[in-house]
């Protein structure tokens, strides 16, 4: 005889992503030649981040390591003590291929976190305002409103200028303005399922209303908001690295890949290229290969 407990699990959750369907969005993403080289640019770009501290040949956030004899060598000149930078300095005499190496360490953190706070912030606000409806949804949704109605650069420009420079302070000010995406999707995805069979064999079971959101509802409106996540991460990044590039986001002994290509951008003219340019190929780079497997993503999901 059948569990009476695991008919009841099973009637009450939804049409959850079955294996076979999940095999299938695998193996559409490997289908393509650009997403299968975005994917090993993206793995080997991870790879470098996780190795940086082992790899890069100079540890560019220590001040003692630096000297200022070597500032702005082009790519493959000898350093004073007879080593060779094979990317050349900064106006600091710091080894770009270092600096690149821990910028994409600030870059990723700094976008990651940012996404990861605010699909957390955003989907729970989404899903509590399609579950309980009434004010609490209008409120909700009118903070929604309010945020997006403001440019996204503006208002994260604002608040760095309130609450100083740093990595927690760019990670906050990403949150604040992108929380509001999340909510909605999540919102638009959960009054879909929130009227099918299942959530009202939930409720006529007597389930809580948190357990009914968090394990019936949100499994089922998650593919949306994940494939936005994945996006997003792109998005971060620039705007951390657009920040930085202005003056107000990561301090200078922390540098991100932003902040490097603003270092190099006053000696553009004087003919130091590699400054900005080799920074700005590996956040192209970045951006380009999580925008292509995001677009996939969302191409294998779509149900069209």
């Amino acid at each position: 005889m059948a569990d009476p407990n695991q008919t009841k699990r099973v009637a009450t959750r939804g049409p959850m992503l079955e294996t076979p369907r999940r095999n299938a969005i695998l193996k559409k993403l490997n289908a393509r030649p650009t997403v299968r080289g975005s994917a090993i640019a993206l793995a080997v770009l991870m790879l470098f981040v996780l190795i940086a501290p082992y790899f890069a040949p100079q540890n560019p956030y220590d001040l003692m390591a630096l000297n200022i004899m070597d500032g702005r060598l082009a790519p493959g000149a000898e350093s004073m003590e007879g080593g060779r930078y094979w990317l050349g300095t900064d106006s600091q005499g710091r080894d770009m291929l270092s600096a690149i190496l821990y910028g994409l360490r600030i870059s990723l953190l700094v976008g990651l976190s940012a996404v990861l706070l605010s699909t957390l912030i955003g989907s729970f606000l989404g899903l509590l305002a399609a579950f309980k409806g009434g004010w609490i949804d209008t409120a909700i949704m009118r903070l929604v409103d309010f945020i997006l109605g403001f440019p996204t650069i503006l208002v994260a420009l604002v608040l760095l200028a309130v609450m100083g420079r740093g990595v927690d302070k760019v990670v906050i000010a990403l949150v604040v303005v992108q929380w509001a995406h999340y909510a909605r999707i999540m919102r638009g995805r959960a009054l879909q399922e929130r009227r099918k069979e299942y959530i009202e064999a939930a409720q006529n079971l007597g389930f809580p209303a948190w357990r009914i959101m968090l394990f019936h509802l949100m499994p089922n409106c998650l593919s949306p908001v994940m494939v936005f996540a994945t996006i997003q991460i792109a998005t971060a990044i620039v705007l951390e690295a657009t920040l930085s590039f202005l003056g107000v986001g990561v301090p200078v002994t922390e540098p991100s890949l932003g902040l490097l290509i603003a270092s190099g951008f006053e000696y553009l003219l004087s003919g130091d290229y590699w400054i900005s340019m080799f920074p700005g190929i590996a956040l192209l780079l970045l951006i380009l290969s999580i925008n292509i497997i995001g677009d996939r993503m969302r191409a294998s999901l779509d149900p069209r």
